[in-house]
């Protein structure tokens, strides 16, 4: 934030987000506005959950403070609290009525905590956060996930998502291609990803891949057809879970060395 910023930060501001509980308290039973907005539109209760600060967020919460409140870009404290990973915090605004999905042009705060925060996801997706929210930039919350590389993020949303949702036609598939992630890619495809998908473009993941790269072998091996061995790996891996999962590949052990030998050369 520019200089503008931070002089017309107020004393309740400087209080909330360095966790200084008791001057809060203070500050708060001498009159001080709990809603005072700095420039860029952020309030006290925005400042300590981007900081998260949980014993401030409840000091202004008990005080009247505006839990939906709005900055400039449109963020909730909830958004700032998800983005934060402060988990304390956003189960005690979600206490106090926050709106699990306020009707932003922005990210919502699943999109937020799908940036790196597994358990924020989950608790999110528990209070009914939507799957298929759109942003302005990445697309769905699984795209952020995939596009920022937090696999934990989008093995959660995969429990509920649409695999294959897509933002003009690309899906988060691609995003794991574009960033050459082999184990995203492994996991998008054996939820039902389309390896075939293309975007507007007329792109499929693979030629977002370097030649020979990791991910484009995985994916090389994906476009080739099934096997009925992998087909039971997706399905169970989908029903079941990660349990499933590590059964089912020691069980396919057997195909993978077939088809490392097969891409031998004879002796």
């Amino acid at each position: 934030h520019g200089l503008g910023f931070w002089t017309d930060r107020s004393a309740v501001h400087e209080a909330a987000a360095h966790g200084k509980a008791l001057q809060l308290q203070q500050l708060i039973e001498g009159g001080a506005a709990v809603n005072i907005v700095a420039v860029d539109s952020i309030t006290p209760l925005h400042e300590a959950c981007i900081h998260g600060q949980t014993q401030c967020v409840r000091l202004l919460l008990n005080a009247g403070a505006q839990v939906d409140a709005r900055n400039i870009d449109g963020s909730t404290p909830l958004c700032d609290a998800c983005a934060a990973g402060s988990l304390d915090c956003v189960k005690l605004l979600l206490e106090y009525g926050a709106s699990v999905n306020p009707p932003l042009f922005t990210f919502s705060p699943l999109h937020e905590a799908c940036m790196a925060h597994s358990d924020c996801v989950q608790l999110m997706i528990d209070q009914g956060a939507l799957m298929e929210a759109r942003d302005g930039h990445y697309g769905m919350p699984l795209h952020v996930a995939c596009a920022r590389q937090h696999y934990d993020c989008a093995k959660v949303l995969l429990k509920a998502a649409n695999v294959n949702a897509a933002k003009l036609h690309e899906t988060a598939l691609h995003y794991a291609a574009k960033t050459k992630n082999a184990d995203l890619i492994e996991l998008l495809v054996e939820f039902g990803g389309k390896v075939y998908a293309r975007d507007n473009l007329n792109k499929k993941p693979i030629h977002y891949t370097s030649l020979g790269s990791p991910s484009y072998l995985r994916l090389e091996f994906y476009e080739t057809p099934l096997t009925l061995q992998q087909i039971c790996r997706v399905a169970l891996r989908g029903a079941l879970g990660k349990r499933a999962c590590e059964v089912v590949s020691m069980l396919d052990l057997p195909n993978r060395i077939i088809n490392f030998l097969s891409y031998m050369p004879p002796p």
